[in-house]
């Protein structure tokens, strides 16, 4: 009898740490940390219980592609533009201005990321960097004076100094 006791113990243990590990990977992948899910759904896809296993298996999956599609693969001076551009839209601004300075990075003679990042500086109400970018942007490109006298996304910032005295 002690055996089969024994046996039992043994069986509901690792039956116990792969339902433990799975509600802890679920309460991660319904936080949206999904790193933090991956290793618990790694665990729990080990375990005895083949339902749990499989459900596992599929979350781990889940969690792969979506840290792979929050981290894009950016290499080159222009990934990291249009993604700058992206996220200026979705005006998660401080993003994007890390972006634009990380574009500048790889190849400052960029015209159209001073012009980039100019207007994501005006957008955070830094008028006098605005300023600097987009003096630095018509120098590179003068067509980008013309551009921004045009350009709906800087009416607003045109009205005021510094960015005015820039295109005047």
């Amino acid at each position: 009898m002690k055996t089969s006791q024994k046996e039992e113990a043994s069986a509901v243990a690792p039956a116990e740490s792969q339902r433990r590990a799975f509600d802890s990977a679920i309460r991660a992948f319904n936080a949206r940390d999904f790193r933090s899910a991956l290793d618990s759904f790694r665990e729990a896809a080990t375990g005895p219980s083949r339902d749990m296993a499989h459900s596992a298996k599929l979350h781990l999956r889940m969690c792969e592609q979506r840290i792979a599609a929050g981290s894009p693969r950016l290499d080159t001076a222009d990934d990291h533009y249009h993604y700058a551009i992206s996220r200026m839209n979705q005006r998660q601004l401080q993003e994007a201005e890390k972006h634009f300075r990380q574009a500048l990075a790889l190849d400052s003679r960029l015209e159209y990321v001073y012009y980039g990042l100019a207007l994501c500086r005006g957008l955070q109400g830094d008028l006098r960097e605005c300023a600097q970018f987009l003096e630095k942007a018509i120098a590179l490109e003068p067509q980008n004076k013309l551009t921004a006298r045009k350009d709906p996304d800087f009416r607003e910032l045109l009205r005021q100094s510094p960015v005015r005295e820039v295109l005047a």
